[in-house]
């Protein structure tokens, strides 16, 4: 943990800057060498600075902020998400966070609501978020230190309630379900409602997502994003008067810079008919990191006019391309039947492409090494079975979306 009030002096500042990439370890074994340098907390600064230089691009071009640990940096929101929560409040509510840790979603949510109250336990994190907020400009954020549901009671009623419950159990051991988590949400959520109107719960993108709402009444919005094509958080909307079967939004940050959404709900994706494919076409379609952890299989092909090339595959195919698809378009090039003898001469043709497997016998290392196919370039191969059981390799190029 960072020692209290420590600030970014122009001599640390500048210390962090000359040795960003060196090897934090050894710098610390050479601390002697830097007289009037806090080295500990330096390399401390080297490390969260690194996890956040593409994860918090506007926080990383502000040397004077200050990190209480790497896990600090690790664990927070990215600025992309961060900004996509923006959207659960109004300019005129007031936020409690009751979970502030490094203070990124509280700094966001301030960017749009009228106040953000950021309570936290641990006193070295407040005591930099206090000296964050401030270098931030974030002058409408009140930070107070103790237990959140504690403290809850002793401030005005919120609007809206945020809360990350923590993912770590003992011995620092990753755990998702709702109930290990802690402070336990389930527990909570009658008295936050009671406090609050709405309560906006970032969970584990591991949560199982339909389990989850059988032990939460009152969901009205759920929201899976991810980034990059990697599935970063799951977001619940609790209100009071929540009632029915809650949308499941389902939103991707391209690399690209696109927000690639798509909704549904599962009573949809229970009614849904995905046909089969009988052969894989000129266009073939993965769907997004968050699509697939929604578990949107069937209702993304009928609502795209895709058909699926087998029940677990979870790729798709189509004539003509479907624009606007939600994840990735490739354009086909040739179905190769997967056998013993393709394995061994497969390489001869494509000697480097990015290798997938979708419901196939081998891993993508196993594959590899049988092929002994380099990685990367501009071709894909996706192993995979078909609707009648045939083991193909599908060689295709990816399509990129027209600039808007």
């Amino acid at each position: 943990m960072m020692r209290q009030a420590v600030e970014m002096t122009d001599a640390l500042k500048q210390f962090v800057r000359e040795h960003a990439n060196e090897d934090t370890a050894a710098l610390l074994l050479k601390s002697g060498r830097y007289p009037g340098i806090d080295v500990p907390f330096a390399a401390t600064q080297i490390q969260a600075r690194r996890q956040i230089r593409t994860k918090l691009p506007s926080w990383y071009a502000c040397d004077a902020l200050v990190f209480p640990s790497k896990v600090a940096a690790e664990q927070c929101s990215s600025e992309l998400t961060a900004r996509y929560k923006q959207r659960f409040v109004r300019d005129t509510d007031v936020v409690c966070d009751l979970t502030g840790g490094l203070g990124v979603d509280a700094y966001f949510f301030s960017r749009k609501a009228r106040r953000v109250n950021y309570i936290e336990r641990y006193s070295d994190y407040c005591e930099a978020a206090r000296l964050n907020f401030r270098e931030l400009g974030a002058g409408n954020i009140t930070v107070s230190e103790g237990d959140g549901t504690a403290l809850l009671d002793t401030l005005p009623a919120p609007g809206v309630i945020y809360i990350d419950p923590a993912r770590r159990g003992a011995g620092d051991k990753r755990v998702f379900a709702l109930a290990d988590c802690e402070p336990d949400l389930l527990q909570l959520r009658g008295m936050l409602l009671r406090k609050a109107p709405k309560v906006v719960a970032k969970l584990s993108p591991m949560a199982d997502i339909r389990h989850t709402l059988s032990l939460l009444p009152g969901v009205t919005e759920v929201h899976v994003l991810s980034v990059r094509n990697e599935c970063k958080e799951l977001i619940l909307v609790l209100e009071r008067e929540g009632a029915g079967e809650p949308p499941v939004r389902c939103v991707d940050f391209t690399a690209e810079g696109a927000e690639q959404a798509f909704s549904f709900t599962f009573a949809e994706e229970t009614a849904a008919v995905a046909p089969p494919a009988n052969d894989v076409l000129p266009f073939l379609y993965e769907p997004n990191a968050s699509v697939l952890k929604a578990g949107a299989f069937k209702c993304v092909a009928q609502r795209f006019g895709v058909q699926k090339l087998h029940t677990s595959s979870h790729l798709y195919t189509s004539q003509e391309e479907a624009l606007g698809f939600p994840g990735r378009v490739f354009a086909v090039e040739e179905v190769i039947p997967f056998t013993g003898k393709t394995a061994k001469t497969l390489a001869r043709k494509v000697p480097q492409a990015n290798v997938a497997v979708r419901n196939f016998p081998l891993s993508v290392n196993e594959l590899r090494k049988r092929t002994r196919i380099a990685e990367g370039g501009p071709v894909y191969l996706f192993a995979t079975t078909l609707a009648g059981g045939e083991k193909v390799i599908v060689q295709c190029r990816k399509v990129f979306p027209l600039p808007l």
